[in-house]
């Protein structure tokens, strides 16, 4: 080996694996100089750019002066000199090359990213130039003879292929003490992070929020390093996964180093940018609230937060809040929603609220949310929030109050937050400016919408002492008084307005379900409000405005404010309340129907509800009892109950089993029965119990399909009873239990009556329809017979008009006739002197007919002639005929 010759490279050919080979060859190490002229003369002959077809050898030589670095300082400058050639538009001599070398631009570059493992700074400043070069909006110019640059874009999405973006992000740990670099590097990495979201997911998969946070604090003379930083974290969290960035900057270190971040920027930053970077810094720390696993409260960071939070609306003696000024401009503002923001993502941790009691958070939102002040007890403008900007933190301490106010009652109640959402509802209503809300007869529309939607949030909780202190203050009438007052303006038919009525209904629910004092207080302006909208129906329950909350609302009012006090159930019942209950249930979609028939069940236990059930009728008039049925064969319908086209039971032993609950077959024992909880989830049991209430006999307007489904319905709670048993015995046997004799037996005696009387009502369900076919039989012979005897007469009138047509034409038959009737008329006198004999001695006929028809057998000119008879009067009695005697005779 040592005696072998040096091979030479031509500088005019050139050839990369002749270059590489004398790079690598261990003989010719020493001749440093030759490999440095060598590699100028290829970077000279390139340097117009790279071939593509060129860039894996490219990219040897680069490691291979990368590793030469260390011992000769001297390969640096090539390093720097073909970093700067890569600047350039990669060459293509084929437009196919594009395509063919794609895996080698993708594997270049990630070599390149690997060379900032060198250690010279200036190796490194060229490697980052290179990269912003890169998105650089220059358009490369065509060359005038040979290779032609790729197409733009081409490098950048062969980019977010390679490992660029995470090498450079895993060099930054390499680069301490060198902040120069480290800007340059986190200004590269702010580039990348911007321009894909496939460059984000490689940073992410590299920890790279993590560390970006861990080293966004480091001495910076220039300042700029937390900027971008935060650009980075930003760019992360809007291209990347959110919950993965958040996942990551969730640990203790990178929320303290946050905390540091945001409290410098906070007391040292004055310039415009400086409040946009501290605003920043806020909105990331709210976004690490969110997780769950977040450490803010551990930290200490929420904590050195809570006096920022109540600052300017309460005083506080802390040193840091003492020394700390609002100049109240734009970004001050943002930053003041952005803290009152951090309240609600907090709440979601019970710890936070230990501090929120501490720090008064309560009295500080409720003073943010009262009406404002005069203008003569304001402060100077200079040194307060503008008339816009108060209201809008307004409305935002209102809607945190919706979420925080629940969890702190006894903070709530202690500040009177009653009287203080009383009062601000009272003053929109009655007066003030709106700027956010459409002004109408005088109120604010949103502040009055949040300002319900905070009372309807306490109210739910069901707080005696919370809804015991709305009731002493007259909440009852007042939020009735506004729910009509709002309905008589016709344009108040919007989404808030809408959204406003059914929370007030809500209020309302929650403060009356459970006393019946406040039942009666509810009174007779209560029921004539309930009236007012169930009169409105289900029309426009699909209209995406609410009126399908609306409409819920109105019916849970009806339930809790109405139901269960006799007072205001009579009340409602004059005002035909049971009958809009109906109407409603007819016209309503299938969602609402089992509210609806729990309303109507619990009413029913007042006598006279009954009787306004039973005489109702709809539009078409369709019966209580009927529309009940249809109810149920629909709901038998939808959960797959087996049943013949005539809905007899086909199935003796699953009479009214569904498709659900012979699916849940084989639900271990320690699981709730499926019989059990079938009956709270459909209509079927609510009906049952409604028709119990009414009975099941002399129910008005029921069809022969209707008596088959209610003979099912009588013995629905028997077949549930049978069902229960049947599961019973299930479990046991999935269970490996064998019952003793006596309740075996006892078992099958159950399950066996369970399926006799299934098989009863099998047999009165066909006897029923056995009835009705016969019925339809007679009515169709009567049918039949009524057509007959039509027919008939139809004949006999032809045959009539055809001896008259006859007798008037043709002179010999009209002399016949005319010999037929004086034949006829002897043949009466004879008989009637013959009659007179039968006579009674007081009675005689009066020579009247009384009726003149064709006689049975004695052929088409046979009739039948029925003769007035009378008894003697004596002089001024009436002689009204009061038996007849019938005569025979041809014509």
């Amino acid at each position: 080996m040592k005696n072998q010759p040096v091979q030479e490279v031509s500088p005019k050919s050139l050839d990369l694996n002749k270059v590489i080979h004398l790079l690598e060859d261990p003989l010719t190490a020493v001749l440093k100089e030759r490999h440095i002229f060598v590699l100028k003369k290829l970077l000279k002959r390139t340097q117009h750019g790279f071939l593509l077809k060129e860039l894996a050898g490219i990219a040897k030589i680069l490691n291979i002066c990368a590793e030469k670095v260390k011992e000769h300082p001297e390969y640096a400058s090539i390093l720097c000199e073909a970093l700067q050639i890569c600047r350039l538009p990669f060459l293509k001599e084929k437009t196919s090359d594009e395509l063919n070398y794609a895996q080698d631009v993708v594997d270049f570059l990630s070599h390149m990213g690997c060379l900032m493992r060198v250690s010279n700074a200036e190796v490194r400043q060229n490697i980052l130039e290179c990269v912003k070069s890169f998105y650089s909006c220059v358009t490369p110019k065509k060359l005038l003879d040979g290779p032609q640059p790729v197409s733009p874009g081409y490098r950048l999405q062969l980019l977010e292929h390679s490992d660029l973006a995470q090498t450079l992000l895993l060099s930054m740990a390499a680069l301490e003490g060198q902040s120069v670099i480290k800007l340059q590097l986190l200004q590269s990495l702010q580039i990348l992070s911007s321009s894909s979201d496939m460059n984000c997911a490689l940073i992410l998969n590299a920890r790279g929020a993590e560390t970006i946070c861990l080293h966004m604090n480091e001495p910076d003379p220039s300042g700029q390093i937390l900027f971008y930083s935060s650009e980075i974290l930003w760019n992360l969290l809007e291209g990347g996964n959110k919950d993965e960035v958040t996942a990551q900057l969730s640990n203790m270190e990178c929320v303290v180093s946050l905390k540091e971040a945001f409290f410098h920027q906070l007391m040292n930053g004055f310039r415009h940018s400086d409040l946009q970077l501290r605003n920043d810094l806020l909105v990331i720390t709210t976004l690490i609230a969110e997780n769950p696993n977040c450490l803010l409260i551990e930290s200490l960071f929420a904590k050195q937060l809570m006096p920022f939070i109540t600052f300017p609306e309460l005083k506080n003696h802390n040193p840091v809040v003492r020394n700390f000024k609002l100049s109240y401009n734009s970004e001050d503002f943002k930053m003041k929603k952005l803290l009152l923001n951090l309240l609600v993502s907090m709440s979601k941790d019970f710890a936070a609220l230990q501090l929120y009691k501490e720090g008064q958070v309560m009295l500080a939102l409720l003073t943010l949310a009262k009406p404002p002040v005069a203008s003569s007890e304001r402060r100077s403008a200079s040194q307060h929030w503008s008339s816009v900007q108060r209201e809008e933190l307004q409305l935002q301490a209102l809607a945190i109050l919706a979420t925080v106010a629940p969890l702190m009652l006894d903070d709530y109640m202690s500040c009177q937050g009653n009287a203080c959402l009383l009062l601000l509802l009272d003053w929109c209503v009655g007066k003030g400016p709106s700027f956010h809300g459409t002004r109408d007869r005088g109120s604010n529309k949103v502040q009055m919408r949040f300002c319900i939607r905070v009372l309807r949030s306490v109210t739910s909780e069901g707080d005696e002492s919370v809804n015991q202190d709305l009731c002493d203050q007259g909440t009852l009438n007042h939020l009735l008084g506004i729910l009509m007052q709002m309905e008589e303006n016709p344009d108040d038919d919007d989404a808030v307005a809408l959204e406003m009525k059914s929370d007030i209904q809500l209020i309302l629910s929650a403060l009356c379900e459970t006393d019946m004092h406040r039942k009666e207080l509810f009174g007779s302006e209560g029921v004539e409000m309930a009236v007012h909208f169930l009169r409105k129906g289900s029309n426009m329950f699909y209209s995406g405005l609410g009126h399908n909350k609306l409409l819920l609302s109105t019916v849970d009012c009806v339930w809790s404010c109405i139901v269960g006090c006799y007072t205001t159930e009579d009340y409602f019942l004059a005002k035909q309340g049971a009958f809009l209950l109906l109407d409603l249930l007819s016209s309503s979609p299938r969602c609402v129907h089992g509210v609806i028939l729990t309303t109507l069940l619990e009413l029913c236990d007042n006598p006279n509800t009954l009787s306004h059930i039973v005489s109702w009728r709809d539009e078409a008039g369709q019966t209580a009892p009927r529309l009940l049925l249809q109810l149920w064969r629909e709901e038998e319908e939808d959960l797959g109950v087996s049943r013949d086209p005539q809905g007899v039971i086909t199935d003796p032993q699953r009479p009214i089993l569904s498709q659900y609950q012979q699916q849940d077959s084989q639900i271990p024992a320690n699981m709730p029965s499926a019989a059990i909880l079938e009956m709270s989830e459909n209509l079927r049991a609510k009906i049952y119990s409604i028709f119990s209430k009414l009975g099941f006999k002399d129910l008005p307007g029921l069809s022969t399909k209707d008596y088959v489904t209610l003979s099912i319905i009588r013995r629905y709670l028997d077949f549930k009873v049978g069902e229960v048993w049947d599961e019973i015995s299930r479990e046991l046997s999935l269970d490996g239990v064998t019952p003793i004799k006596s309740d075996e037996q006892g078992m099958s005696t159950i399950c066996k009556i369970a399926e006799d009387t299934a098989r009863k009502v099998i047999a009165e369900q066909k006897n029923i329809l056995e009835q009705q076919e016969k019925e339809d039989i007679k009515e169709e012979e009567l049918m039949y017979t009524k057509m007959k005897s039509h027919w008939k007469q139809r004949e006999l009138t032809a045959k009539s008009w055809e001896s008259y047509v006859s007798r008037t034409s043709n002179y010999e038959i009209l002399k016949e006739v005319k010999a037929q009737r004086e034949k006829y008329m002897e043949l009466s006198r004879t008989k009637s002197k013959h009659l007179d004999a039968t006579l009674h001695p007081n009675e005689h006929f009066i020579g009247q007919v009384v009726s003149v028809e064709s006689a049975p057998g004695q052929g088409p000119a046979g009739v039948k002639l029925t003769l007035a008879r009378a008894p003697i009067k004596s002089v001024g009695q009436s002689e009204d005929p009061e038996y007849f005697s019938t005569l025979s005779a041809k014509e």
